[in-house]
């Protein structure tokens, strides 16, 4: 397999040279299942565990490989297997929080060009978590496009995209329907040979749909929405990476019911900067854009300058990302506390030998 079309380029070549003077090989990560990896390199499709020495020095769930991860190797082909030692640099990661009250991150896909923010242009239909979703893509360090699905089930698509528009500045919006073929000739620039995209988006909006029309295959199981609240059931079960024979690289990842920011600063500086420049032409320096006179913030959603709504949502994610540094910190204190006491129990056992 050629690693060029895998999306291998200088950036990777250039970490990979020390690895490879020691007679390494790389592969890319299509699949993860329970701490078990499919990884596709020159000699085909391999089964791949991570080393003992990998697993001893990875303290959180981000030092294990995830799916778009260029891993360095050692293979055996004869036996369609290999072991993992290393995961070289990251050019891109969408992460979040992991679900629930523990503060870790969890890299849903890894080396990504581009993420397809797929949309339902149904009941399910919601600027807020378009917002977020956008917030978290330009933190990955992709470019972020957002699919407006089921287009032929909307009697107000140009409306809906204006809606978007106001809140994600400067990002592509493509509305389509898998299901009728309407508007997937406008993706085709994207899928280029060597590059990779993800799907990301809610269950139910159509991302398995779309992924087998750019298949031109059934790879993926399509079910139907639930009735009353048109909200999806989970369709895809696992992350995987998929190589499109027209081209590109598609990574399709399971419906999230919930989308928690981690390390966003960034994306959210750059997804509201409109907000953040109001900032500036507020009256007094430490304005808490509440109830001060000369509030620029207050005056422009009087003035309906402003959405209230988008304002709202901006504050919510704010407090989101303060809280989980709050956490972060702590976790991190822990964490160096642990892997000290790791390095101190190898050394005792080390000198009882």
């Amino acid at each position: 397999m050629n690693l060029q079309i895998l999306g291998w380029n200088s950036f990777f070549e250039e970490s990979f040279e020390e690895y490879k003077q020691q007679g390494f090989e790389v592969a890319r990560v299509s699949l993860e299942h329970k701490r078990l990896y499919r990884v596709l390199s020159e000699r085909g499709e391999l089964l791949a565990e991570v080393s003992g020495k990998l697993r001893f020095q990875a303290l959180e769930r981000q030092d294990f490989p995830a799916v778009g991860d260029w891993v360095v190797i050692s293979a055996r082909p004869h036996e369609q297997k290999a072991t993992i030692h290393g995961i070289l640099p990251r050019k891109s990661k969408f992460s979040r929080k992991t679900a629930g009250g523990t503060s870790e991150e969890q890299i849903v896909a890894a080396n990504v060009d581009t993420i397809f923010l797929v949309n339902a242009l149904n009941a399910d239909f919601n600027l807020r978590r378009i917002e977020r979703y956008v917030v978290t893509s330009w933190e990955s360090g992709a470019n972020p496009v957002i699919i407006l699905s089921k287009a032929d089930l909307c009697d107000d698509v140009q409306e809906k995209i204006g809606q978007v528009e106001t809140v994600a500045f400067g990002v592509p919006i493509h509305a389509i329907s898998a299901e009728q073929n309407i508007g997937l000739e406008q993706l085709t620039p994207y899928l280029c040979e060597g590059k990779t995209i993800a799907l990301l988006g809610s269950s139910g909006v159509g991302k398995s749909t779309i992924t087998n029309s750019l298949l031109g295959q059934v790879k993926q199981e399509v079910q139907t929405i639930r009735e009353g609240d048109d909200r999806g059931r989970h369709t895809t079960t696992h992350r995987e990476l998929i190589v499109l024979d027209s081209g590109g690289i598609l990574i399709d990842t399971p419906g999230m019911r919930e989308l928690q920011l981690w390390d966003a600063n960034e994306g959210l500086h750059q997804s509201f900067a409109d907000i953040e420049e109001l900032f500036e032409n507020c009256r007094f320096r430490d304005c808490s854009h509440t109830k001060e006179p000369g509030c620029a913030v207050q005056g422009a959603i009087s003035e309906g300058k402003l959405d209230k709504g988008r304002y709202a949502s901006y504050v919510k994610l704010q407090k989101e990302l303060a809280f989980l540094e709050r956490k972060g910190n702590r976790r991190a204190a822990l964490s160096e506390k642990a892997k000290w006491k790791q390095i101190s129990s190898f050394q005792k056992k080390n000198n009882k030998n």
